[in-house]
């Protein structure tokens, strides 16, 4: 019995020696989710890069005739949809570029023809037509108007010094200036995919907790994670 205060004594020490609350989780800001380049689509299909960095596009590795089409195409896609004020100069320079380059372009055209009859026989024409609507829709790319615009504008300079019957020699370069916006385009979309890729392996797992509900609980949906205030 003259233990008893003892016991008594060891219990009260030990109620009073509880064992604290776990602190609440870290809260973690996580940076925005990366978003693509020019308002581009989430998930939007681009020619893939080789181990050189080249990508294969419908301008690709074509014959002097197709350089020369390719080139009235774009310069096409750019009078049409080049409309506002300060790129007036690309419709009129088009016209222009018709009618100084007739002869070169009605040659081109007649080359083209005769080579996709050769290849495809009777289904030459149809094949042409695909292949140039694949061209028009490649300059037509919505995210890339802004940027294509401003090399079409300058492209209209450089093609109004250009002599009749010398746009065969001219259009390789004037091909690749005028595809070089969209070329920096799909650079930025890889470096975007990279980026979502590196966001999601970091983040991707993290359960979100509302500002408020933070301030009120020490839980979230998922075991394991912390709590994330949203930035």
């Amino acid at each position: 019995m003259k233990l008893a205060p003892l016991a008594v004594i060891s219990v009260l020490a030990a109620c009073a020696q509880k064992t604290p609350p776990p602190p609440p989780p870290p809260v973690v800001v996580i940076p925005p989710q990366p978003q693509p380049p020019m308002g581009a689509p989430l998930n939007m299909r681009i020619p893939e890069a080789a181990d050189d960095g080249t990508r294969k596009t419908v301008n690709s590795s074509v014959s002097t005739a197709q350089a020369v089409w390719n080139l009235r195409s774009a310069y096409n896609v750019a009078a049409l949809n080049c409309v506002e004020p300060e790129y007036a100069p690309i419709l009129a320079g088009y016209k222009d570029f018709l009618k100084v380059h007739d002869k070169s372009l009605d040659k081109a055209n007649a080359e083209l023809t005769k080579n996709f009859n050769g290849a495809f026989g009777k289904s030459g024409t149809r094949e042409r037509e695909t292949y140039q609507t694949q061209v028009y829709n490649f300059f037509a790319v919505p995210p890339v108007k802004s940027t294509f615009c401003n090399a079409a504008l300058a492209l209209a300079t450089e093609i109004a010094a250009v002599p009749a019957g010398q746009i065969e020699g001219y259009a390789p370069q004037g091909l690749a200036k005028i595809e070089a916006p969209f070329m920096a385009f799909f650079d930025a979309y890889d470096q975007y995919r990279a980026d979502l890729a590196a966001w999601q392996a970091k983040y991707g797992g993290i359960v979100v907790v509302a500002p408020d509900q933070a301030r009120n609980t020490t839980t979230t949906a998922r075991p394991g994670p912390p709590a994330v205030q949203p930035q």
